[in-house]
């Protein structure tokens, strides 16, 4: 099925989406985050080892394991392929890049996946309802090498 114009604007909305999840989630901003989510999100993030069926239990899932100030990370989202279903459903892939920095448990994650999305289109606007990746890979280095220096963090207002 050819792609048409209305549908490349919607997909250009459903890019911003993603984009504003991946940026709130390395921000901490969880009011932004809830935002970007369906109350009735489910997700099976790395390949179901962070299973939610709420937007509520997402967020604090996500809280507990990154809401301080000594766990920075990365997220990147690339190559989006957004296929548009309907006039409120559409579904999409991404390879994710993430890297995580654990300053007080002493590791370092980099890693490379495969995100599976499904949006809805309510009041307007698109939310992301189902999410989940499988990972491509992962390296984890444990203790953090002495010679890394963590020269900034938006989290330390020391």
């Amino acid at each position: 099925m050819a792609i048409t114009l209305d549908d490349i604007l919607e997909i250009e909305q459903i890019k911003q989406l993603k984009y504003r999840y991946f940026r709130a989630v390395d921000c901490h901003d969880w009011a932004a985050l809830e935002e970007c989510l369906a109350e009735d999100l489910t997700t099976a993030l790395d390949s179901g080892k962070y299973s939610f069926n709420s937007r509520a239990a997402f967020i604090g899932g996500l809280k507990a394991i990154l809401d301080r100030p000594t766990f920075l990370c990365k997220h990147q989202g690339h190559h989006p392929q957004i296929e548009i279903l309907g006039p409120d459903t559409a579904r999409g892939t991404w390879y994710l890049e993430d890297h995580a920095i654990d300053l007080e448990g002493d590791w370092m994650l980099h890693g490379t996946a495969l995100y599976q999305d499904e949006y809805v289109k309510r009041d307007g606007r698109w939310i992301i309802v189902v999410t989940g990746y499988r990972r491509i890979f992962e390296t984890v280095t444990s203790p953090i090498p002495a010679q890394l220096k963590v020269t900034a963090n938006l989290f330390d207002q020391r």
